[in-house]
C-alpha cells in the first residue's frame, strides 16, 4: 500500500480535526489543544497526526489557531486549553508574573525561527543591512517572531527603532492580504505563505530569519502546572508522539513528506509543498528530540533581556518553567 494510501485512511480533515484511523489499544482521551497559527513550520505536528502517533497513544484533539502566542496562553491560564504550542517566552513571561498559575514546558517542536524574510524582487546577492531606510511587516512588539527579527537586525549593524520602519499593528490573520496589497517593502512570514506570495509574484523569499539569529528553541508546548500533575499520562503520550515525528521528519524524503502533509494545508500544490518542506529543513528549523535544555532556555532569557522585554535580574531558572522528565522518557 502506497503512504498515500496509508494517510488517506489515517485522517479525516474536515474542520481540521484528528479522526480515528484504526482500533486504539487504550481508551481515547480527547483534550483541547491550541497552536499558534496554523503553518508549515510545525510540520511535526501534523505528521505526527497524519500518521497516527497520537491515536497510538489514545488521544485525539483538533486543531485550532490562537492567531498568537499571548492569546493561546492566556487560553491555557483561564482552562480553555489543555496543552498549547507557543513560544517558550510565555512560561517565562508567566512565572515572573503575578498569576497564580503557572505554565511549564514539557516538549520543544522548532529549533529556530522557521520565518522568512520575503521582498518584492528576488535579490541573490541581499544583505540585511539592505533593510536600511525601509518598512518591514512585522510582528506584534515582545513575540518570537519579533525578538528575533530584532535580533538579526542588531547583528547586522541596524537599530530597529531608528534604521528600519516595522509595521507591527497588523492583525495575524490580515497580514498575508496585507502585504500582497502592498503594505511594507519587505515582510516576514512563516510557511506556506511564503510560498503562496512567491506564486503569486507579490515576492520572493531572500532569507531564513532563523538562520541569520542561531539556534534558539522557539516554540515548545507547554501546559499548566496543574494540569500536568493530574494528567503526567497525556503529557507523556502526546511527548512520545512528537518524539517519533520529529524523528521521521528529519530523516524520510520531503516528496513523501508532503504526502503526509497535504491534507493539512488543501489549495497547496504536492510539489511546492515538497519544495517548502525541503527549504525548511535546509534551514534547521525543527527540533529532532523534544528536550528542551538549560542551554536554550539561557540562550532565550539573554535574548529576551538583549531585546529589552526582561530584566536582566528577573531570569528565571530553568526548572521553574522546564519539566525535562516526559521528553527524556519519550519513546
Amino acid at each position: 500500500m502506497s503512504i498515500r494510501n496509508i494517510v488517506a485512511g489515517a485522517f479525516c480533515v474536515a474542520a481540521m480535526a484528528v479522526a480515528p484511523h484504526g482500533a486504539s489499544a487504550e481508551p481515547v482521551e480527547k483534550i483541547a489543544f491550541m497552536e499558534v497559527i496554523h503553518s508549515l513550520f510545525y510540520s511535526p505536528l501534523y505528521a505526527a497526526l497524519g500518521l497516527g502517533y497520537f491515536e497510538d497513544e489514545g488521544l485525539e484533539f483538533d486543531l485550532v489557531a490562537a492567531q498568537g502566542s499571548d492569546k493561546a496562553t492566556a487560553a491555557l491560564i483561564s482552562g480553555n486549553a489543555d496543552i498549547v504550542l507557543a513560544g517558550p517566552e510565555t512560561a517565562v513571561y508567566i512565572e515572573g508574573g503575578q498569576s497564580p498559575e503557572k505554565i511549564r514546558i514539557f516538549a520543544g517542536l522548532t529549533a529556530t525561527d522557521g520565518s522568512f524574510l520575503v521582498g518584492r524582487e528576488p535579490d541573490d546577492a541581499f544583505d540585511w543591512s539592505d533593510l536600511k531606510g525601509k518598512t518591514v511587516l512585522g510582528w506584534r512588539q515582545g513575540s518570537a517572531p519579533a525578538i528575533f527579527f530584532e535580533k538579526v537586525l542588531k547583528d547586522h549593524g541596524l537599530d530597529p527603532k531608528t534604521d528600519v520602519e516595522i509595521i507591527t499593528n497588523v492583525a495575524i490573520p490580515a497580514r498575508l492580504g496585507a502585504f500582497m496589497a502592498g503594505t511594507a517593502d519587505y515582510g516576514t512570514f512563516f510557511e506556506p505563505d511564503v510560498t503562496k506570495i512567491e506564486a503569486s509574484g507579490d515576492g520572493f523569499a531572500l532569507a531564513n530569519v532563523g538562520e541569520a539569529a542561531g539556534q534558539i528553541d522557539y516554540t515548545v508546548f507547554t501546559a499548566t502546572e496543574s494540569y500536568i500533575a493530574e494528567h503526567p499520562e497525556v503529557i507523556q503520550g502526546f511527548t512520545n508522539a512528537i518524539a517519533r515525528a520529529e524523528a521521521w521528519i528529519d530523516e524520510t524524503p520531503v516528496d513523501e513528506v508532503a504526502v503526509v502533509l497535504e491534507p493539512f494545508f488543501p489549495g497547496v500544490d504536492p510539489a511546492e509543498l515538497a519544495s517548502s518542506i525541503e527549504r525548511q529543513r535546509a534551514a534547521g528549523v525543527w527540533k529532532t528530540t523534544p528536550l528542551v535544555t538549560p542551554e536554550a532556555i539561557d540562550s532565550l532569557q539573554e535574548l529576551l533581556i538583549g531585546a529589552g522585554v526582561l530584566e536582566a535580574g528577573k531570569k528565571v531558572a530553568y526548572e521553574s518553567i522546564v519539566d525535562p522528565s516526559f521528553a527524556e522518557a519519550a519513546q
